[in-house]
C-alpha cells in the first residue's frame, strides 16, 4: 500500500512539474486568477424576531437564502437561524408556506429549506459561538461555521434594532461592540478572508459603526435615527410580507447569475432613498479592494476557480508500470502471487462552458 502511494504522489507531482514546465500559467495569469484571494464561500443568514406581525422578517431571511442557493452557494456552507416558523404559525392561511410578495408567486419557504437553528436556538450566545467556531464538540457539522482564512463570508441579519443594538426574540440585545469584537475573534483565529456584513432594521448603520477588523465591507438599510420601513402588506395573508431594503436587494440579485460581472458598487447603490424612504449606509474603509471591481459573487456565489488549458499534456502508460500483490486463500494455506494491475485514468469532471 505504501509503495502505491508513492507512486500515486510522484505521479502527481510529475504531472505538476509538466503543466507548469509548459510555461502557459505564467505568475501574472495565476495573480490576476485568484485575484479575489478566496476560494470558498459562507453564508451566515439570521432573523431575529418571534410573532405573527414579524412575518417579513422571515420572508427576508428566506429570501436572500434562497438569491445565495441559486448563485451556488450549498447548504453545507449556510448557517440558517430563524426565531419563528411562519410557515407552521397558526394564523397561516397557506400552511407550510411563506411568500415575500403579494401576488404569492413564489414560496420562499420550499422543500429544500435547511434551517440551522430554529426557535429559541436562535440567541445572542448561539450566535455568537457560531461565528467565532466556540461550539461544544457534540455540535454536528451541519450547524457550524467551518469557514477558514480563504473563506468569504456573507452575514445578513434582519429584526428589530435600535442605536448600537439589534433584539433577539424581544427578549435579548445584541450589541454594536459585542458584533464588532466577534468579528475581530474571527480576525484572530483566521476564520474568514473577507467579510461583507449587510443588515435590514431600524437604525440599521449603527450595528456597524464599532467594527475595527481588516477585510470588512458592511451595508444597511437605515443610518442613525432613522426606521427601515416595511414594503408592502398582502391583504390574503394580512400582514407585511417584506420590508423595502431587502425587497430591492432582491429585485437586484433576481437579474444575477453565477456568471455575472455586477459589481459590489452596483449591489450598495440599490435602494436609493426615493425607494427605501430610509438611507442605505455604508462602510468601506476597513476594506482592502475597491467596490467597484468586487464581483457581487465574490459574497454571494461560490467560487469556481477553474482555468481550460489546450496544451496537451504527454502522461506514462501507468498501466504498464505498477504491480500488486495479491492473495489466494483457502481455509489457513495462503499463496501469494503477483498481477499486473489495469489502471487507467477517470475522465474529466464535466465543465459547463
Amino acid at each position: 500500500m505504501a509503495a502505491s502511494m508513492n507512486s500515486v504522489v510522484s505521479l502527481t507531482l510529475c504531472i505538476l512539474v509538466q503543466v507548469f514546465s509548459a510555461g502557459s500559467l505564467s505568475q501574472e495569469n495565476v495573480e490576476e486568477f485568484f485575484q479575489s484571494g478566496h476560494t470558498n464561500n459562507w453564508a451566515v443568514l439570521v432573523d431575529t424576531s418571534r410573532f405573527w406581525f414579524n412575518y417579513r422578517h422571515v420572508a427576508n431571511v428566506l429570501s436572500i437564502y434562497r438569491s445565495v442557493k441559486r448563485l451556488g452557494i450549498p447548504d453545507s456552507h449556510i448557517i440558517l437561524m430563524v426565531a419563528d416558523d411562519m410557515a407552521c404559525n397558526a394564523r397561516n392561511p397557506r400552511p407550510g408556506t411563506v411568500f415575500n410578495n403579494a401576488n404569492q408567486h413564489i414560496n420562499v419557504y420550499g422543500n429544500d429549506v435547511e434551517v440551522d437553528y430554529r426557535g429559541y436556538e436562535v440567541t445572542v450566545e448561539n450566535f455568537i459561538r457560531v461565528l467565532t467556531g466556540r461550539l461544544p464538540p457534540s455540535t454536528p457539522r451541519s450547524k457550524r461555521l467551518l469557514s477558514d482564512e480563504r473563506s468569504n463570508i456573507l452575514i445578513y441579519m434582519t429584526g428589530h434594532g435600535g442605536d448600537g443594538f439589534l433584539k433577539f426574540q424581544d427578549a435579548e440585545e445584541i450589541t454594536n461592540v459585542e458584533l464588532a469584537d466577534a468579528f475581530e475573534q474571527m480576525w484572530q483565529k483566521r476564520r474568514y478572508h473577507e467579510l461583507f456584513f449587510m443588515i435590514d432594521t431600524c437604525q440599521a448603520a449603527s450595528m456597524f459603526q464599532r467594527f475595527y477588523s481588516p477585510n470588512i465591507l458592511a451595508v444597511s438599510s437605515s443610518l442613525v435615527g432613522e426606521d427601515s420601513l416595511s414594503h408592502h402588506v398582502d391583504p390574503a395573508i394580512g400582514v407585511y410580507i417584506i420590508d423595502r431594503y431587502t425587497y430591492y436587494a432582491l429585485e437586484f440579485l433576481e437579474g444575477v447569475d453565477p456568471k455575472s460581472k455586477k459589481t459590489m458598487r452596483q449591489f450598495l447603490r440599490v435602494c436609493p432613498k426615493a425607494l427605501c424612504i430610509s438611507t442605505v449606509g455604508t462602510r468601506e474603509d476597513l476594506f482592502g479592494r475597491n467596490p467597484d471591481n468586487v464581483l457581487l459573487t465574490d459574497f454571494f456565489g461560490s467560487v469556481r476557480n477553474v482555468e481550460i488549458q489546450e496544451n496537451m499534456i504527454a502522461l506514462p502508460d501507468v498501466s504498464k508500470t505498477f504491480n500488486s500483490t495479491a492473495s489466494t486463500c483457502r481455509l489457513e494455506h495462503c499463496t501469494p502471487r503477483k498481477r499486473p494491475v489495469q489502471l487507467s485514468y477517470v475522465s474529466q469532471f464535466p465543465t459547463e462552458f
